[in-house]
């Protein structure tokens, strides 16, 4: 049922992209890539071009293949099942972590607000143990039933959501002109260049996570309205829209707050925009500015939830997981068990977190997923006229082969550096057990993922499924 159109697409792949991150990473990226000075926004910059070309690639494959599953109906009918399952397995896994992840980081903004509106008593039980683990996980639970009510719920519940997310970041972004730099003594030294092109690149490894989830657009290409056009032009408008809201709000606050005090700040503790800007703000705003994060941050789920249950919901109707996962709502027509399996491995998500004390590995792994899911889709460009030729006569968007060649071909090579880049400082890291980098959890999920799909393709052979047919059309509408 496409019940889904251009504005409703949009929303949620800005929902995805633009969480409570934006508070933090670009101040934070002080401590974590030292020497980067001054070179934030060139590093946000360098992030979104291979960005823009993996969303390229996307609109590209969108334009050819508009069905449910995006990345994972790409690459298995690009380039192969096996690639387009296994990618998708550990996209899949990482997201609902990353889930997970959000949904536990909520209660902690939820504290700041109230912190910051003087209800300390509120604040003190916000960090209750138990408040901790199930205030997240009702929250959770709370959008698998928007979900499961369907698109036009869906949709009332995500657009106002992005909307505050949007008015919130505005008092940020306005707050940071005015205020303007003479309002903070400026250390010396604090005109000096940003690092050279190395810290740079690593900066800009570190900020393109900012980017992932666009994806989630192309998730959705079974229930869009006219989805050849609505699905490109949806990809392009989020990243382009998410690319100036990044620059504004991290370029307000270093418009504010000289980047030594904040390289400063984020070497002594943990900091945020709030954290830099409320002492210089009226009560009302400062909560506001908290809130804000608070706001970007829940605004994430329903977003993420409906792209990690449409790859389940593709897989299935392959047959390449068992076909209950395909089952639809009586009612309202939506994928009920992909849903709900999704948000049981989110729920683990939460449960790790809450026993860990600690979230970034699921970053970590959300990124190297996502970044081999890019190179993927710019393999599946060059690869799809020789593989599936009436499946690349329906491009919609670049028609020019040679011009989808050099975007697949830039992408490859920016996205194999970016991931190079975070490779080595994974593997390179010496603060964590080899056992718990991402990269060595990443491919562990990898391997999961091929004994599941080598042993649900030996079923449908045994069954007498004609695979080499199955995969080279589309799955049904």
């Amino acid at each position: 049922m496409r019940s889904i159109g251009l504005v409703g697409l949009t929303a949620t792949g800005i929902a995805s992209m633009v969480g409570a991150g934006i508070y933090v990473v670009p101040f934070m990226i002080q401590r974590h890539v030292p020497g980067i000075g001054s070179g934030v926004l060139l590093a946000y910059l360098l992030a979104a071009v291979p960005a823009i070309l993996a969303g390229l690639a996307y609109a590209i494959l969108a334009s050819a293949m508009p069905r449910a599953g995006g990345s994972y109906v790409y690459a298995s009918r690009g380039l192969s099942p096996y690639l387009g399952f296994i990618a998708s397995f550990s996209q899949w896994f990482s997201l609902c972590i990353a889930i997970g992840v959000v949904s536990y980081l909520l209660t902690p903004f939820v504290r700041d607000v109230a912190l910051a509106s003087g209800a300390t008593e509120i604040a003190r039980a916000l960090d209750l143990p138990v408040v901790r683990l199930i205030l997240p996980l009702s929250v959770l639970w709370c959008f698998v039933g928007v979900n499961l009510r369907g698109l036009e719920t869906y949709q009332r519940v995500l657009l106002p959501l992005l909307g505050l997310t949007f008015l919130l970041g505005a008092v940020v972004i306005v707050a940071g002109f005015v205020l303007g730099p003479a309002a903070v003594a400026t250390a010396p030294g604090a005109a000096a260049p940003p690092g050279g092109p190395g810290t740079i690149a690593t900066a800009a490894a570190l900020l393109f996570s900012s980017f992932i989830g666009f994806d989630a657009i192309a998730q959705a290409g079974g229930e869009a309205r006219d989805p050849s056009r609505t699905l490109p032009l949806a990809i392009g408008l989020a990243i382009g829209i998410v690319t100036v809201f990044y620059a504004l709000f991290a370029g307000a606050v270093y418009h504010a707050v000289p980047w030594t005090v904040v390289r400063d700040e984020a070497l002594r503790h943990d900091t945020s925009a709030a954290a830099l800007l409320g002492a210089r703000l009226p009560p009302a705003l400062r909560v506001a500015v908290v809130a804000g994060a608070a706001v970007a941050l829940v605004k994430d789920l329903p977003a993420m939830l409906l792209g990690v249950s449409r790859l389940m919901f593709a897989w299935a109707e392959d047959g390449i997981v068992p076909r209950v996962v395909a089952s639809v709502h009586p009612r309202y027509h939506t994928p009920q068990v992909a849903i709900a399996v999704s948000a049981t491995v989110a729920s683990l998500g939460i449960v790790g977190c809450h026993l860990a004390g600690d979230f970034f590995l699921g970053v970590d792994i959300l990124v190297t997923s996502m970044l081999v899911n890019f190179l993927l889709m710019c393999g599946s460009v060059l690869a799809l006229p020789r593989r599936n030729p009436g499946l690349a006569r329906q491009i919609r968007v670049l028609r020019s082969p040679t011009a989808r060649s050099v975007v697949a071909v830039a992408g490859i090579v920016l996205l194999g550096a970016l991931l190079g880049v975070h490779t080595v400082r994974d593997l390179g890291s010496s603060s964590v057990p080899w056992y718990l980098r991402s990269t060595v959890v990443w491919l562990g999920v990898m391997a999961i993922g091929s004994v599941v799909y080598w042993r649900e393709l030996r079923g449908l052979e045994q069954r007498g499924v004609d695979v080499q047919a199955l995969f080279a059309a589309l799955p049904p509408e």
